[in-house]
C-alpha cells in the first residue's frame, strides 16, 4: 500500500489592513489600453513606488457610490501578473476578501503590475460597457489600489489610449499627447472612480452653459442629429435645477450620454458628471420615447442629493468598508420626486404627462401588497439582498421601493409644507436650505436623520421624526397617497390608458393589465409580472409562462386587451404555454378595463399644479 503526502494547507491571510487617512507617499501611474474594441479587452499596466521589501496588499475597487452595494466585477479581471526589478513576484488571493491581492516585495522602490479587464461581450456575462463604436469605461474596472489609506490620500496619474479616430468626454481634464495617448489630470482614487470616461467614434458635444456639457456617443452619426429645440429642453434642465436648488455643488459637469442598443442600459450618478445609456431614437425619435427622458433629471439631481449631500452611513472612506443605505429614502426617493418635477418644470415633459407618470407610479403601489409585512425602511437594504437580480413576485417581495414609494412620501411632505404654510414655503425651500447650501468647493458633505428633521423644522413646524418614523418603519396596507389629494388631485381609473402610460408600454413592448387581469405580458404574450393575490395570482398564472390564445383565438395585444373589456360579462378562458405544457385557466375581471389617472379634485388647492410649473426666477 503506498502513501501519498498531501499537501499542505496555506496559512491563512490576515485581512487587509484598514484605511488610516495618510497619504500613501508617491503617486502611482496607471495606464489603460482601451484600443481592443472589436473584443471589448481593455489592457492595464501600473507602476507604484513601494518602500522597501515588506508585504504589500492590493484591493479592486468592490463597494462603490451609485451602485449602493458591492457590485464590482472581480471575476473580469485576468491576467494578473506584478513583477519588481525584473523578476515575477507571487501573489495570493485572499479566500475571504477575493478582491484583495497579498504578495511579498523584495528590497526595490517600484513594483508594475499588469492585468486585462475582459469586459462582457454579451448581457448574459454581466454590463456590456463597450462596442466597436463606443464605450463607458468606470475607472473601478482597470485599477488596483493599495490597502491602508482612504482613497482620496491615494493619488494617480491616469493615461488611455483609444482607437485612433475616438473621442471621448470626462470630468477630469485631459491632453492628448503627440502619440495620441490621452493624460488626464492628476487626481485621487475616489475622484478618478468617480469620473468615468464616455468615448466613440460618432461623438457630439454641446454645452449648455459655461459649467454644464452633455456629450453624446451613438451607434450610428445620423442618431446625433438632436435639433435646437431638443438641446434646449436639456440646457432648461439645467436652468430649472439652479432655481431649484440655487447653487452648484461642482466647478464642472460632464452629462455623458451613450445612445444605443448595444450597451447595457444604465444611468450611474457622479459628482461633476454622469453616465446615462438610452435608446438609440432618443432624439431622431423623440415623440416615441418619452418616457426615457426622465434619465437625464434623475442623474443631474444626484450631483446635490447623493453626491454633494449624503446619508453618513452612505459615506466610507475607501472603497472596501461595507455602505449602510439606511437613508435611500433621501438620497433615492427624493431624487425620483426631483426628477418628475424637473421633467415638467423643464418641459421634458408636458404638465399632462407627469401626472400620467405620477398617476402610474401611485397606482402600481396602491395595488402591491407587500407593505402590509415589510416596511419601507427595509428595502434600503435590496441592493446588498439581492444587487437588483429579477425577483418572481415583486409586487410581495417588494423592491427598492424607496426610490418611487419614497417619491410618493415627499410629495406628501412639499404638499404638507404648502398647506402648513398657508402655500408660502414648499420642498424648494427644504432643497435649498438642504442641497444648495454649498459653502465652497464640492466635497461630500454627510448627514444624519436628525439634520433632515432639523432642516424640515426650518421650513415648517412639525412633527417630521413621527412623520417618517410612522411611514418608514412600519407597514400599511395601501400606498401613501395622502400628498396626491392633498395636491387636488385624485387616483381614478377609466378604460383608456393615459397617453404617458401608452407610451411606457410601447417602449417596453408590453401589455399592462395589472389593474384588469393583475398581469403584464410582452406584446408575444410571455408573462412578466403577476400581482400577488390578483386574479391572474388566483388562477395560478407565472412570470415566464406565455398566454397562447384567448378563448378560441390567438393571443394578440389588441385581444387580450378586447378580451378584459369585455370580461365584466363572463371571465376569460386563457390557453398557457408553461414549459412543454399547455393548459387552460379562467381569468375573472369583472370591473373589465382599468387604467390609472389623476383626476382634479373641486374645491381643493390646485397645489400639483405649481409644483409642476417652470420657475421664472
Amino acid at each position: 500500500m503506498s502513501h501519498h503526502s498531501l499537501p499542505q494547507p496555506l496559512p491563512d491571510l490576515p485581512d487587509p489592513p484598514t484605511a488610516r487617512d495618510e497619504p500613501y507617499g508617491s503617486v502611482l501611474h496607471l495606464h489603460v489600453d482601451a484600443t481592443d474594441v472589436v473584443r471589448g479587452i481593455f489592457r492595464v499596466r501600473q507602476t507604484m513606488s513601494v518602500g522597501g521589501a515588506g508585504e504589500i496588499v492590493l484591493l479592486y475597487p468592490r463597494w462603490l457610490p451609485g451602485f449602493h452595494s458591492p457590485q464590482a466585477p472581480i471575476e473580469l479581471l485576468a491576467g494578473l501578473r506584478i513583477r519588481a526589478a525584473g523578476r515575477e513576484l507571487v501573489w495570493r488571493r485572499h479566500p475571504v476578501k477575493v478582491n484583495a491581492f497579498h504578495f511579498d516585495v523584495p528590497e526595490v522602490s517600484s513594483i508594475e503590475i499588469e492585468f486585462q479587464f475582459l469586459s462582457p461581450t454579451d448581457a448574459a456575462q454581466g454590463r456590456v460597457i463597450c462596442t466597436r463604436e463606443m464605450f463607458c469605461m468606470p475607472w473601478s474596472s482597470v485599477v488596483l489600489y493599495p490597502a491602508g489609506h482612504f482613497a482620496r490620500q491615494i493619488m494617480l496619474d491616469p493615461r488611455l489610449t483609444l482607437p485612433d479616430d475616438w473621442q471621448l468626454a470626462c470630468a477630469l481634464t485631459h491632453d492628448r499627447e503627440p502619440d495620441g495617448t490621452i493624460r488626464f489630470e492628476r487626481t485621487s482614487l475616489d475622484v478618478l472612480v468617480d469620473s468615468p470616461v464616455l468615448a466613440g467614434r460618432h461623438f457630439r458635444r454641446e454645452d449648455l452653459d459655461d459649467q454644464v456639457s452633455l456629450t453624446m456617443v451613438a451607434d450610428m452619426p445620423h442618431l446625433l442629429t438632436a435639433n435646437a429645440e431638443q438641446i434646449a429642453v436639456h440646457r432648461s434642465v439645467v436652468e430649472q435645477a439652479d432655481r431649484l436648488f440655487r447653487s452648484r455643488p461642482f466647478d464642472r459637469f460632464e452629462m455623458l450620454l451613450a445612445l444605443s442598443d448595444s450597451l447595457s442600459a444604465e444611468g450611474i450618478e457622479h459628482h461633476r458628471s454622469f453616465e446615462a445609456v438610452s435608446v438609440p431614437g432618443y432624439f431622431t425619435q423623440w415623440d416615441a420615447n418619452v418616457t426615457r427622458r426622465d434619465t437625464i433629471p434623475h442623474e443631474y439631481v444626484h450631483s446635490w442629493n447623493g453626491k454633494h449631500r449624503r446619508g453618513a452611513d452612505s459615506w466610507t472612506p475607501d472603497f472596501e468598508q461595507p455602505i449602510r443605505n439606511s437613508l435611500m429614502w433621501v438620497y433615492e426617493g427624493q431624487t425620483q420626486y426631483w426628477t418628475t418635477v424637473l421633467c415638467a418644470r423643464s418641459g421634458m415633459w408636458t404638465a399632462k404627462q407627469a401626472l400620467g407618470a405620477l398617476a402610474l407610479t401611485s397606482a402600481r403601489y396602491d395595488v402591491r401588497p407587500g407593505s402590509r409585512w415589510r416596511p419601507m425602511i427595509d428595502t434600503t437594504r435590496d441592493p446588498v439582498i439581492a444587487a437588483r437580480s429579477p425577483l418572481p413576485w415583486t409586487s410581495w417581495q417588494r423592491s427598492e421601493d424607496y426610490y418611487s414609494e419614497g417619491a410618493l412620501i415627499w410629495l406628501d411632505v412639499d404638499t404638507r409644507i404648502r398647506e402648513l404654510s398657508d402655500d408660502a414655503r414648499s420642498l424648494d425651500d427644504f432643497a435649498r436650505i438642504f442641497f444648495g447650501d454649498v459653502k465652497g468647493g464640492w466635497a461630500t458633505c454627510t448627514y444624519e436623520f436628525a439634520d433632515v428633521v432639523e432642516a424640515l423644522e426650518t421650513v415648517a413646524s412639525f412633527d417630521w421624526a413621527e412623520f417618517f418614523r410612522e411611514q418608514l418603519h412600519e407597514t400599511h396596507e395601501r400606498a401613501p397617497l395622502v400628498g396626491l389629494e392633498r395636491g387636488g388631485y385624485r387616483l381614478v381609473y377609466r378604460d383608456e390608458a393615459s397617453g404617458y402610460q401608452r407610451a411606457y408600454d410601447a417602449e417596453l413592448g408590453q401589455v399592462d393589465l395589472t389593474h384588469s387581469l393583475g398581469l403584464t405580458t410582452t406584446s408575444a404574450g410571455r408573462i412578466t409580472d403577476v400581482l400577488w393575490e390578483s386574479a391572474a395570482f388566483e388562477a395560478g398564472l407565472t412570470v415566464g409562462s406565455t398566454i397562447v390564445g384567448i378563448g378560441d383565438r390567438r393571443f394578440s395585444p389588441d385581444e387580450i386587451v378586447q378580451a378584459v373589456r369585455e370580461a365584466a360579462a363572463e371571465p376569460i378562458t386563457l390557453a398557457i404555454g408553461q414549459g412543454s405544457g399547455l393548459h387552460r385557466v379562467t381569468v375573472k375581471a369583472p370591473n373589465g378595463l382599468r387604467y390609472p389617472h389623476l383626476e382634479r379634485i373641486p374645491d381643493r388647492p390646485p397645489r400639483l399644479d405649481d409644483i409642476f410649473s417652470p420657475r421664472l426666477d
